[in-house]
C-alpha cells in the first residue's frame, strides 16, 4: 500500500472515491476507482512507467505478487501488460471492496483478491514450489519495520522463482534494507521521500 508519497493529487470521482489511471498494455487508459483512505495513494505514474519499462521481459506470462496491494496500481498494470496471474493482499474492508469490483470491471480471470494481513500469510505459507512467483511488489507502511521481515520471508517461504524480481518501495531514510544476500540490486530510484529499489534473485 503506497503511503505519504508526493504526487498530483489524483482525480475525485465523488464522496469517498477517488481514481488512478492504468498506463500501459490491453486496459491502457482504462480508470479504476479507489477508496479514500488515510495514508493510501497509488504509486504515481511516473513511477510506474519507469519501473515496468524496468520489468518489460519479465512481466509478460509471469505470476505476480502484490503485497500491502492498496489501490491495486500495480497489480492491475501487470495483468494489463500480460502477467497471467496477480495474488493482491489488503486487510482493509474498503479497499477489498473496491478491488473486487474494479477485477469484475476488467472482468479479468487472473487476479486472486486475499483479504487478511500480508505479514501473516507470509507467515502462513508452507513452501509451495507450485506458488512461487516472478515478479513481487513490495510496498509496506513506512517507519514500521516491514520491509526487511518481509523479504526475510519471501525468501525463507521459498516463495520465489530462481530469478524473480523484488520491487521494494520504501522511506528514504531506510537506506540498507537488508535484504537477503542472494538478491543482487538491480535498479535504484528516488521521488521525493520514497525510494524504490528492484531486485533480482539469483538462486
Amino acid at each position: 500500500m503506497a503511503r505519504r508519497r508526493p504526487q498530483r493529487s489524483p482525480q475525485k470521482v465523488g464522496a469517498g472515491k477517488q481514481q488512478l489511471r492504468i498506463i500501459g498494455g490491453e486496459w491502457r487508459g482504462r480508470k479504476l476507482n479507489f477508496p479514500e483512505s488515510e495514508g493510501l495513494r497509488p504509486t504515481p505514474d511516473r513511477v510506474r512507467e519507469t519501473l515496468f519499462n524496468w520489468l518489460a521481459s519479465y512481466v509478460p506470462g509471469g505470476r505476480c505478487l502484490d503485497l500491502f496491494t492498496g489501490s491495486g496500481a500495480l497489480a492491475f498494470e501487470a495483468l494489463s501488460r500480460g502477467a497471467i496471474h496477480a495474488t493482491m493482499i489488503d486487510n482493509a474492508p474498503a479497499v477489498i471492496h473496491q478491488l473486487r469490483q474494479n477485477i469484475q470491471d476488467l472482468k479479468t480471470q487472473h487476479a486472486e483478491l486475499i483479504t487478511g494481513s500480508a505479514l501473516e500469510w507470509l507467515e502462513s505459507r508452507s513452501n509451495d514450489l507450485e506458488s512461487q512467483y516472478d515478479v513481487v511488489f513490495l510496498d509496506p507502511p513506512f517507519h514500521k519495520g516491514l520491509a526487511q521481515l518481509c523479504c526475510q520471508l519471501l525468501e525463507q517461504k521459498n516463495l520465489l522463482s530462481d530469478h524473480a524480481m523484488i520491487y521494494l518501495e520504501t522511506e528514504q531514510e531506510l537506506t540498507d534494507p537488508q535484504v537477503p544476500e542472494n538478491w543482487q540490486l538491480y535498479r535504484e530510484k528516488h521521488a521525493g521521500q520514497v525510494t524504490y529499489r528492484l531486485y533480482e534473485r539469483n538462486a
